[in-house]
């Protein structure tokens, strides 16, 4: 090499890329390039600032089961004042205890950006024009809103499921039915679930639901409501909650963007390098291992090749295939050029009142973080109130700042209509719904995510062992993140796979299966 130090070629600024970079600059004398195809750092986990007021992509509770990523966020990041007890906060996960110094871990936000907010988690289901607790719980409005017969269908169906379960779980629709019966999964689960991925349950494996779902189920929504009745407020962690049904959590002051621009600014400090607007187009391979990487300027067409000891890759896999060309056999690459992905759009409504809070709660706003969208007449699947999230989040305190998500593919109508067109949908679906009136929108914008979602179905899915075994032959090269595994990652879970990359390096491991077995087992995973 022509660097004194060997050089790792980092593909991505989200959180797996920006994790890579740091965890090399703290343990290795290896020098990370960091490159960004966008102009943005923290790649879907990047917040939007819209005249002050800021969008989060998705929604991102600060929370994991892991000690190390808990461990590492804080390091970045103080913990507001208030919401602990004498001079330390105590913060309760995986079964350990972690008492944090009020003096040097405390900012007050008032004062100070760089602050994590403690958040209560509150999210619902909107159904028959009514709310439901999300997840589902047995409370008594839960009961009211089902209706005798309903709730009579569903208590049987779920007997049935329990005592006779499918054996062969090939399906997500055979996961939900074995957890939740099938009358449960057809009403609160089946049109949601396709909406999101715009397929058939029946044709998404059943391993999305294994790594997003897990153990959640009737009877540990049964266990959580009495749970409930004796949790310790000050305990954030909840190691044995289902992280479905968590309900504390920790959230940047001004978005999760925030903690990931402070990363991106640690590792420059620390001599790495950060290069935005360049996309990796064409990998070199020679003796089983990348050689360089070619990056293309978007603008200016310009193009420069870095040579590369290791290479961390968070780019989709079906790109990163392409990109190296007659390196992996014909049929991987037939594989690969078929994976799936779902999109994702934002539209974001400022306005004055929330109608339906009005009516429901002779309040201005409602209260929640999520609002699931289970009505079949409109597109839109969920509504973030960015307000709840963090009150810093919009720009003025008076006014409520929502974001509508959509989910499509890119290319197809919703995508490709004109950004006045989806607001005026956004606001005649959130009229329809009875949340708003036409009057109450200050002011909009529409965002979109490619590639937001990578696909659990189509013939592409079906090899991903195959595309795996190829790409993980290449010794140096890394997939991490979210598509850069093709799994749907949390940000948890994403830092977690460049970690243990990083350990791998570190250790002189060469096999990846330790990074492939992140988010398959229970302590690592953390449900949206």
């Amino acid at each position: 090499m022509s660097k004194q130090n060997p050089v790792a070629v980092i593909i991505g600024a989200g959180p797996a890329g920006l994790t890579a970079a740091w965890e090399l600059l703290q343990r290795t004398n290896i020098q990370p390039l960091v490159f960004e195809m966008t102009q943005d750092t923290g790649g879907i986990s990047k917040t939007v600032n819209y005249k002050g007021n800021r969008i989060d992509i998705g929604g991102h509770r600060f929370f994991s089961k892991s000690d190390r990523v808990m461990g590492w966020w804080l390091s970045i990041l103080p913990v507001e004042t208030g919401g602990g007890s004498g001079n330390q906060l105590d913060i309760h996960y995986q079964g350990k205890q972690r008492k944090l110094d009020l003096a040097e871990k405390r900012a007050d936000p008032e004062k100070n950006d760089e602050v994590f907010l403690i958040r209560q988690r509150l999210s619902r289901i909107f159904y028959l024009r009514r709310f439901f607790d999300y997840p589902l719980s047995l409370s008594l409005a839960t009961l009211r809103n089902l209706g005798v017969a309903r709730l009579f269908r569903a208590g049987i169906s779920y007997a049935r499921a329990a005592l006779f379960p499918i054996k062969n779980e090939r399906t997500l629709e055979d996961f939900f039915i074995n957890r939740f019966g099938r009358e449960l999964y057809r009403t609160f689960f089946k049109d949601y679930t396709e909406k999101v991925w715009g397929t058939s349950c029946r044709d998404i494996g059943a391993d999305w639901g294994a790594q997003r779902i897990k153990g959640l189920s009737i009877s540990k929504a049964v266990k959580h409501a009495l749970g409930s009745m004796f949790r310790r407020d000050g305990d954030l962690a909840q190691k044995d909650t289902e992280t479905s049904l968590i309900e504390r959590f920790i959230y940047p002051k001004l978005g999760p963007g925030q903690l990931w621009e402070q990363v991106a600014k640690r590792v420059e400090a620390a001599g790495g390098e950060l290069h935005y607007g360049w996309r990796a187009s064409k990998l070199r391979v020679a003796d089983g291992r990348i050689q360089a990487v070619r990056f293309d300027d978007s603008e200016t067409g310009e193009s420069r090749w870095e040579e590369a000891d290791y290479v961390f890759s968070t780019m989709p896999v079906r790109e990163l295939v392409a990109s190296l060309g007659d390196a992996l056999p014909a049929d991987v690459r037939e594989y690969a050029a078929e994976l799936e992905y779902r999109d994702f759009m934002t539209v974001g409504l400022l306005l004055r009142r929330f109608r339906i809070a009005e009516r429901t709660l002779g309040k201005k706003s409602l209260p929640d973080n999520w609002i699931y969208i289970q009505e079949r007449d409109v597109k839109v699947g969920r509504v973030q109130v960015f307000n709840n999230w963090s009150p810093y989040m919009v720009a003025d305190p008076d006014q409520i700042w929502i974001g509508l998500e959509y989910f499509c593919n890119e290319g197809d109508e919703l995508w490709d209509m004109p950004d006045q067109r989806m607001i005026d949908l956004a606001i005649e679906e959130m009229r329809r719904l009875g949340f708003i009136e036409v009057e109450d929108v200050i002011d909009a914008t529409v965002l979109r995510m490619p590639k937001a979602y990578p696909g659990y179905f189509g013939e592409g899915y079906k090899h991903m062992d195959e595309i795996r075994a190829a790409l993980d032959g290449l010794e140096n090269l890394f997939l991490v993140g979210r598509n850069g595994m093709h799994r749907y990652n949390n940000q948890d879970h994403s830092m977690l796979t460049s970690m243990v990359a990083v350990d791998n390096i570190v250790a002189g491991r060469t096999d990846k299966e330790n990074v492939w077995s992140v988010n398959t087992e229970g302590d690592y995973h953390e449900q949206k």
